[in-house]
């Protein structure tokens, strides 16, 4: 038997059957799922030193398991020194077991590291069904050693669902796990 990472086991148990019930889907092939992960990080840095780009391929593939690659700029900004066609970045498309496997070690190992963490903040929705999450430090990962990283800097988080609102993506990220933070009623009505 080959193996299968625990949340997308989870998801086929249990998540199918709440999202069903909460929304009263007619048909399975209409409960939403996660379709991929993007992990992507801008290395503005790079135009005067290339090698920042480097280290942060390599984090992002020690981060990930799989291999990061560098993102281009597609124009010049003079103000910037920048050309077209210079790596300032670096992204990382998760899909199938890997992104499980991701999202799995993000909720269990890495958010709880995140210095005062209470949860996400629910406004990084973009309308239709993604979910975006900023990382303000790589160091929050267990796959990085503090002692060898050069700087500390972001990632950007995307979430991309196959939901058709933000109230149904939601429904299924806080299912899988990602930790939302509750908003408290008495503080709305003030």
């Amino acid at each position: 038997m080959s193996y299968v990472p625990r949340l997308k086991s989870e998801y086929k148990e249990r998540v199918v059957k709440a999202l069903t019930e909460e929304f009263s889907y007619k048909n399975v092939m209409q409960v939403p799922k996660l379709e991929k992960i993007v992990v992507s990080k801008g290395v503005g840095a790079a135009i005067a030193d290339k090698k920042l780009i480097d280290y942060a391929l390599e984090e992002l593939t020690k981060i990930t398991g799989q291999k990061a690659i560098s993102t281009m700029s597609k124009k010049d900004v003079a103000s910037f020194k920048l050309r077209k066609g210079m790596p300032i970045g670096a992204k990382v498309t998760l899909r199938g077991d890997k992104m499980y496997e991701f999202l799995d070690r993000l909720v269990t190992a890495s958010l709880p590291r995140v210095r005062d963490f209470n949860g996400i903040k629910a406004n990084g929705f973009d309308g239709r069904g993604n979910y975006n999450l900023g990382i303000t430090e790589q160091i929050i990962y267990p796959e990085i050693n503090i002692d060898q990283v050069k700087k500390i800097n972001g990632m950007d988080i995307t979430f991309v669902t196959s939901a058709n609102t933000d109230k149904e993506a939601k429904s299924l990220l806080g299912e899988l796990g990602l930790p939302f933070k509750k908003i408290k009623k008495w503080l709305k009505n003030q």
